[in-house]
């Protein structure tokens, strides 16, 4: 195990107590990088890592079936206050509770790189139907704006994500990754902006001294760059991937059977998604 994985273990663990600012602060999406991401018509759609519902909405917005999983069980309370035709579970990416090629989609949102790639890339590969892929996408703030520099230094802005979508590019369970890159602004106020500082992984696991500290140096920054109650806008760029699972199909779990036996030669029964009961187990 490196330096940091045991890091990256303690940080994703900081999510539940800063939920609600989370969920007041963190942006959504842009419809057109969610609609790229899932690359076509109505799909059933397994979110992973869907912390407080900020994809998940636009997911069930555009008209996906959607199954979301989250491991903090106050991120997922969140979500499910404001998503709340959505099934959802606390489980985790590294052992996913759904069916053999259930879903048409496994999508992350702000979450890949916290997962344990190891484990985590053969289950989606396991969960997805023969033509189904894996959508990724983060939200980053976009750094060619000074003030954005200014903030992500008072910050100490650590970017966790860079380059792990290659977990993907590099695995034999999926064919080539593509990508395309988004942009939005989001309207920030001066209390948004410190629930987005609030949020982050490793402002929240700080002393409270020192957080408090960091928080106030952005009540600071907002005040020398805002516009008062009329609020400033922060700008973001969204990089998406997306990557086709190879089909997988081991033939040694096909039942071989005599002639006229009345015995499947498919091997084991995975449900088509009409019936949800079956598609995703605990999922009812």
């Amino acid at each position: 195990m490196t330096d940091e994985q045991p890091d990256m273990k303690r940080l994703s663990g900081a999510f539940g107590p800063v939920a609600e600012a989370y969920d007041r602060g963190r942006p959504s999406y842009p419809a057109d990088a969610v609609a790229w991401l899932l690359d076509g018509d109505a799909k059933i759609v397994l979110e992973l890592g869907a912390g407080t519902g900020k994809l998940t909405r636009q997911l069930v917005d555009q008209g996906h079936a959607v199954f979301a999983t989250e491991k903090d069980p106050a991120m997922l309370a969140v979500l499910r206050e404001q998503v709340p035709e959505v099934s959802a579970k606390v489980a985790d990416a590294e052992q996913i509770p759904a069916n053999d090629r259930s879903v048409d989609v496994v999508v992350a949102a702000q979450a890949f790189h916290w997962f344990d790639h190891d484990l985590a890339v053969p289950e989606m590969a396991r969960v997805l139907r023969p033509g189904g892929h894996v959508a990724l996408v983060w939200n980053f703030f976009d750094k060619r704006i000074p003030w954005v520099r200014k903030l992500l230094d008072v910050m100490g802005e650590q970017m966790h994500t860079s380059g792990s979508q290659e977990v993907l590019a590099e695995s034999e369970l999926f064919e080539d990754v593509e990508a395309k890159t988004f942009a939005f602004w989001q309207d920030v106020t001066r209390d948004t902006l410190v629930d987005i500082v609030a949020s982050r992984s490793y402002i929240a696991s700080l002393p409270a001294e020192e957080r408090e500290a960091k928080l106030d140096a952005v009540r600071a920054l907002y005040d020398d760059y805002g516009r008062g109650h009329d609020g400033m806008q922060l700008p973001y760029v969204v990089e998406c991937f997306r990557a086709k699972v190879i089909d997988q199909r081991d033939e040694a779990t096909e039942v071989a059977t005599e002639p006229g036996s009345g015995a499947s030669q498919e091997g084991p029964i995975i449900s088509d998604g009409t019936d949800t009961d079956m598609l995703l187990i605990d999922f009812r």
